[in-house]
């Protein structure tokens, strides 16, 4: 699903990566990742998934990246570093996506009269302490970890570059606006669809 930033982040590494690949676009709006098809190879019923050549699937964002990362530039092989990028894309689906993406999802997709437009307050509240510990962290380094770009960056990009989408303010976050500069300018970067 091209809006998705969790499959735009696959996307992005697969491209920065070089590595081919044949993109199958998915609706979950319109139940696609529901039918009985897509739940053979993804139980959970979301995007993305990576079908590998020997019919074996990968769900998750996240495990995708470090998959398809192994052994490259974007995954540091010194074991505190690597740890350190797990530790940002666990922050990024813990704290950041649930509020950054979802009051995105909310403003883009739900009707104006939704009643899940009572969640944004304290989506909102919760998505700016993520991006202020982002701000805090980038304010001393160009990228997350090692001062290099890595997987990390990526997860953390996806939903980032398009958190105006969900109400959020990137101008009051300087350094994660410099970053996002720093990251759109790295090699073979291509932009969301949408």
């Amino acid at each position: 699903m091209s809006d998705s930033g969790n499959c735009y982040k696959v996307k992005l590494t697969l491209e920065q990566l070089a590595l081919p690949y044949h993109w199958v676009e998915v609706d979950s709006a319109r139940g696609e990742t529901r039918s009985l098809k897509f739940l053979a190879m993804n139980a959970n019923g979301k995007v993305p998934t990576l079908a590998l050549e020997d019919g074996t699937f990968l769900p998750e964002s996240n495990a995708i990246l470090n998959y398809l990362a192994h052994g490259s530039r974007l995954l540091p092989s010194d074991r505190l570093d690597h740890a350190r990028v797990l530790q940002w894309m666990f922050f990024e689906q813990y704290s950041h996506e649930p509020c950054v993406a979802v009051a995105r999802s909310i403003l883009r997709y739900q009707p104006s009269d939704s009643p899940r437009r009572a969640e944004l307050p304290r989506l909102l509240e919760r998505g700016n302490q993520a991006l202020s510990v982002m701000e805090q962290h980038l304010a001393r380094t160009p990228f997350f970890v090692g001062g290099r770009y890595s997987i990390a960056d990526i997860a953390l990009y996806a939903y980032t570059h398009c958190a105006a989408d969900g109400g959020f303010k990137l101008t009051d976050f300087p350094a994660v606006s410099n970053w996002l500069e720093r990251v759109k300018a790295q090699p073979r970067h291509v932009p969301m669809p949408g």
